[in-house]
């Protein structure tokens, strides 16, 4: 029981739905919701994928989170290394199972995504902006992925894709201020390491304002209405202050702008709904 609770807790099931929700947003801003089968599928390997990846994320890292997070599974000795290891192919296996069913689109993007998983847990997560670059495309793909599954205007997916993309390399650039000491007792060569602290922290709100800058593209285009606009703002004020933050509280600030990149969708989402009303 105590493995198989934390082989559960290596899911992270939190992350793992919110990702599945952020297919399914892709494929609803895609404008593909009248197809639940498919959409359903890539919800369900999003959800696999990304506790594989969590999995395999924490196999990897197993030395350095018994620095910084001595709690999880693994260094704790709740779960084994080679089950835990186990355990995330078997997810990813899932996974493939369930996208092989969707349009070629939709299989190309997971495989892509499946080898910068795994490449990121075994070559570039120690790398400064490598990692991250990684991280930030593999979030924004779940809503390309989405939208691939079901077709329709994978556009404005693709402008949402950017979006979360550039707010999740802030975020990931901050998380490495946070975790700044263990990375370095590990060995690790992360962005605020290789620069410093507060250079890492100014690329990072670079990354921000791009993610502003874009974010009012499906209005310019004509996609979105002024409704998008009007529910946009709080995603704008949530990346502005989730940087602002970011220079005294690195735990907070990355907290906020993981927050404003849902808030993102959710004004996508609301877009959409605006147009189809």
């Amino acid at each position: 029981m105590k493995t198989a609770r934390g082989a559960i807790e290596l899911m992270r099931p939190g992350n793992a739905i919110a990702a599945g929700g952020l297919t399914f947003i892709g494929a609803f801003v895609a404008g593909g919701a009248g197809t639940p089968v498919l959409a359903s599928l890539a919800v369900l390997a999003t959800t696999f994928a990304t506790s594989g990846g969590n999995a395999i994320n924490d196999y990897f890292d197993r030395e350095i989170d018994a620095i910084n997070q001595p709690n999880r599974p693994i260094p704790r000795g709740a779960v084994p290394p080679n089950i835990a290891l186990g355990f995330s192919v078997a997810l990813f296996i899932g996974a493939i199972a369930l996208t092989l069913l969707l349009p070629l689109a939709a299989i190309v993007i997971a495989v892509i995504n499946l080898i910068a998983l795994v490449a990121y847990t075994e070559l570039f997560k120690g790398l400064p902006g490598v990692g991250n670059a990684l991280v930030a495309y593999l979030t924004g793909s779940t809503f390309l992925y989405g939208g691939a599954a079901v077709g329709g205007d994978l556009r404005t997916v693709l402008i949402l894709f950017v979006l979360a993309a550039g707010a999740t390399m802030a975020r990931e650039i901050v998380k490495d201020v946070e975790d700044i000491e263990g990375d370095r007792e590990e060995g690790l060569n992360t962005l605020p390491i290789a620069v410093g602290k507060r250079p890492a922290l100014f690329v990072a709100a670079v990354f921000v304002g791009f993610a502003i800058v874009v974010s009012p593209a499906p209005y310019l285009l004509g996609t979105f209405g002024s409704t998008y606009l009007l529910v946009l703002a709080p995603t704008i004020a949530g990346l502005v202050a989730g940087m602002y933050r970011s220079f005294t509280d690195p735990t907070r600030g990355q907290s906020l702008l993981k927050a404003s990149m849902f808030l993102a969708a959710i004004a996508f989402v609301i877009g959409r709904i605006a147009v189809v009303v």
